[in-house]
């Protein structure tokens, strides 16, 4: 098995460096095995990738790994993720806790190594940002990483374009994106990436690793395409390395991306996965153990020892947590004396950028809020959401954001500011073309380096970007998902336009705070609750039909979207029916709760704009909005019944959507499918008849 790794003359002799390279080998190999799960073959494969660029070029300080001007390392190919954590355990980084403190911990301790893809651990089977510290972001679905990357990559260009002047270049820094085969047939790498080239971002680098096989076998059964020549097509810098053994070319190829000034840059590496080992070139090295004669066998290729597990020799983590800090710690303090100079030159940025790194907003930004007059007619809730960006963005400038190709229709362009592109880097306007997959994973990236970035599309093309609103959420980024035209509303467009799941499958992620408006000063709290959320993404679901903007004098004030659910209009005593709505059916609601209460009935009216906040409150809240004593309930929402059982109960009704729409005015639509105040008076009497 030879090694083309004759080092440069400042590089350690090569025997040192295939001890490093076999060390981050054998950590993942038996890692994998002692757990019994997990992907070997690609850490085994790379492990001369990262100790290249990890040894060599990335600049990042182990003492100080939330040093905001370090280059970025995302390993898109998360199933590998022991080659991460061995990396950031044989470079010593300091693990830092959830209020950016150190703890005195390795961020990966070898017990911590033995003890992959257990509960509890800092090792799990991908890696998870928040729970290991040198984890950018939260890597598995392919694809995602490389996107996120994208999103890391505009964010420091934005953030130079605003923080640099003359002299001081407080961010250059660079994002490197570990990828594989998986990657690129997933369609959201190539929407990522014909949008960096686009958008010419030179910091950014992508390692293709091109090992040619998948978990059915070779690639060649389903992927034959020109990788290279595609991406040239976008506008990126191509550079191959034929062989990932080769550390003098895979310097030489890095050397080269920080040189490039013009366009982002792929770097094709050819690797054998599995190296060394019984499996290796087979899809059997993909995503399992090697076995213990399989890991014997490798050792022995290796020349390690074989009843050693666990093995890191002598002076190979101090030798490579030297080198990096050798590196990273003089660019870090001489950042920070920068820094210190900044302060004193231009003392209201250098206050701005502190302020972005706590994660809070500038003082009294919600004083910008607008607020909305009563207005039978109203408007669209997008209309009032585009109102209400465009009244807080001025005092916000962290505030970052674009739409899938539909800006005229979400309203969601920042009046007046710049479009970031090619030429433009302090754009707060982004054009993400008819992307929402990458859009979605790129404004992960964006909220993973200091902004706050919001997307917006329709609500039907919520399933295009499923994953990184997912991910977001598990993750806990604050990043902000506007979706408009979201319901039956929609109209003539007809049921390929007007979403009915959607709601639900939003609602089910776990950490989401999925909100529909009623009015338009719902719409004001809604956003300020989305800017304000520091740990939980929200998805804010707006309307394209004008919605009554509704007599707060007589009612309850929008504060309470807050809570998630409240009561919006009440009776005296104790109600006997309760009429539960959202979004742009609130009014309706609003309407038939008048037409009850002149009736004699004593009805309540309940606004439900996020399920999610409204699980948060306490019990005795709960029961003050939904008391148990009330069985009569109707919930209207022009979406699908799923879930609305909760709180409506087994004598309850829904006014909901149990098939698809159809093409026509949304008038016909309502009456088609029962959205008028009589039906709701109807089902009304109904459930209080039930219920007796």
């Amino acid at each position: 098995m030879p090694h083309h790794d004759a080092p440069a003359a400042d590089q350690p002799p090569a025997d040192q460096q295939r001890l490093a390279i076999d060390t981050i080998r054998t950590l993942a190999m038996d890692a994998v095995q002692k757990a019994n799960s997990g992907h070997p073959g690609t850490p085994m494969a790379l492990a001369p990738v990262a100790y290249a660029l990890w040894h060599d070029v990335l600049r990042t300080d182990p003492a100080c790994p939330d040093w905001p001007n370090r280059d970025r390392f995302v390993l898109s190919v998360g199933h590998a993720s022991m080659l991460l954590y061995a990396v950031l355990h044989l470079a010593g980084v300091e693990e830092i806790d959830a209020d950016g403190r150190k703890t005195g911990q390795p961020a990966v301790s070898l017990a911590d190594i033995e003890q992959f893809r257990q509960l509890g651990s800092k090792t799990p089977g991908h890696p998870e940002y928040r729970m290991t510290t040198g984890v950018e972001t939260t890597t598995g679905p392919l694809g995602q990483g490389v996107a996120n990357a994208v999103g890391m990559a505009m964010a420091e260009q934005a953030l130079a374009a605003h923080f640099n002047r003359d002299g001081f270049p407080l961010f250059d820094h660079a994002v490197y994106a570990l990828c594989g085969d998986g990657d690129m047939m997933e369609g959201i790498s190539g929407e990522a990436a014909s949008l960096a080239g686009h958008l010419a971002l030179s910091n950014l680098c992508w390692i293709y690793d091109s090992n040619t096989i998948s978990i059915e076998g070779s690639t060649q059964i389903a992927f034959t395409e020109d990788v290279g020549a595609r991406f040239q097509a976008y506008g990126w810098q191509v550079l191959h390395v034929d062989d990932a053994n080769d550390l003098a070319a895979l310097r030489t190829a890095f050397d080269r991306f920080r040189a490039t000034t013009d366009k982002p840059t792929l770097i094709v590496v050819r690797s054998v996965i599995g190296w060394g080992s019984p499996r290796a070139g087979s899809a059997k090295a993909h995503g399992e153990p090697l076995g213990e004669d399989g890991v014997r066998a490798t050792k022995q290729a290796y020349g390690w020892p074989q009843d050693k597990s666990f093995y890191v020799p002598d002076g190979v983590k101090e030798a490579f947590s030297q080198a990096v800090a050798t590196r990273g710690r003089p660019l870090r303090e001489a950042w920070e004396a920068l820094l210190a100079r900044y302060r004193a030159v231009y003392p209201t940025l250098a206050a701005e950028l502190d302020q972005l790194r706590s994660g809070h907003l500038p003082q009294g930004w919600q004083d910008a809020l607008p607020t909305f007059a009563p207005d039978a007619k109203g408007l669209a809730s997008r209309e009032a959401g585009g109102k209400v960006l465009n009244a807080v963005a001025p005092h916000l400038p962290s505030l970052i954001g674009g739409a899938a190709d539909l800006s005229p229709s979400t309203k969601t362009e920042i009046t007046g500011a710049p479009s970031f592109g090619p030429g433009e880097r302090s754009g707060r306007n982004l054009h993400f073309g008819v992307r929402e997959h990458a859009m979605g994973a790129i404004a992960n990236g964006l909220a993973l380096s200091y902004l706050r970035p919001y997307t917006a599309t329709f609500l039907v093309f919520a399933d295009y970007m499923r994953a990184p609103i997912r991910l977001a959420a598990i993750m806990e980024l604050p990043t902000i998902f506007v979706f408009t035209h979201d319901s039956i509303g929609v109209g003539e467009d007809g049921p390929t336009h007007q979403p009915i799941e959607h709601l639900a499958t939003l609602r089910a992620i776990p950490g989401l705070d999925t909100i529909r408006p009623g009015d338009a000063n719902e719409v004001a709290v809604a956003w300020r609750l989305a800017l304000e959320s520091t740990h939980t993404p929200t998805a804010l679901i707006l309307s394209r039909q004008a919605i009554p903007t509704l007599d707060r004098a007589e009612l309850a004030s929008a504060q309470g979207v807050a809570r998630g659910a409240y009561v919006l209009g009440d009776c005296e005593g104790t109600p006997e029916l309760i009429l539960i709505g959202t979004g742009s059916e609130l009014p309706l609601v609003v309407e038939a709760w008048r037409d009850l209460a002149a009736q004699g009935i004593r009805a309540r009216v309940v606004s439900m704009p996020s399920w999610h906040r409204f699980e948060l409150q306490d019990a005795a809240y709960r029961e003050s909005v939904l008391p148990r004593s009330v069985r009569a309930r109707i919930a209207v929402e022009q979406g699908g019944s799923l879930g609305w059982d909760r709180y409506v109960g087994l004598d309850g009704a829904t006014v909901t959507m149990s098939t698809f729409g159809a093409s026509a005015p949304l008038a016909k639509l309502q009456e088609k499918f029962g959205f008028t105040r009589d039906n709701v008076i109807k089902l009304a009497h109904e459930a209080l008849a039930k219920s007796r």
